[in-house]
């Protein structure tokens, strides 16, 4: 199920267990929260009746947005001023729909004991590729002593086609 809501002058488009950033909005990290200007409203392809529908959201956090800089400037008038503006924002999760709630994740927990032991063969594994390393870097670096003695001959006979043209050019004004 999803709907479209409106909030702090605009819109959204949300789906149980979705994070959305509105406007701030007044509240704690941790507080429930009644969207009720419900717009659209639908199930896949079904639009529904939004009468009496409301969204149910949790505050996860009260945040600021990126630093915006105001400068204005009037030419030849030393006139220059610079502000910083940070717009207050609240981060949103979607918990409900009308009815239709958000599904909970249990798979989640099985998934963290099994990186626990993957860690541990990792440092084995890059030790190896560590020792042989160094010894490609140095070759590395011989290959480009040559490339850089050519890139310098190369510029010296640039400047000795441009020095043609000019003289051709004094001869003719002459």
């Amino acid at each position: 199920m999803f709907a479209v809501v409106r909030t702090g002058g605009k819109q959204y488009r949300v789906a149980p267990g979705d994070k959305i950033v509105v406007e701030k909005i007044d509240g704690e990290a941790g507080d429930k929260v009644t969207l009720g200007d419900i717009l659209l409203a639908g199930d896949g392809a079904d639009l529904k009746s939004t009468s009496g529908l409301t969204v149910a959201a949790e505050i996860v956090a009260q945040a600021k947005a990126d630093k915006v800089t105001v400068f204005k400037k009037r030419r030849r008038h030393n006139y220059r001023r610079k502000k910083g503006h940070r717009q207050q924002h609240t981060i949103l999760r979607i918990t409900a729909i009308g009815d239709h709630k958000a599904e909970k994740k249990a798979a989640p927990k099985a998934e963290k004991a099994e990186p626990k032991a993957a860690p541990a063969e990792k440092p084995k594994a890059e030790a190896a590729p560590k020792a042989a390393a160094p010894a490609k870097k140095p070759a590395a670096k011989a290959e480009a002593k040559p490339a850089a003695s050519t890139k310098n001959a190369a510029p010296a006979k640039a400047p000795a086609k441009k020095a043609a043209p000019k003289a051709a050019a004094k001869t003719k004004k002459k």
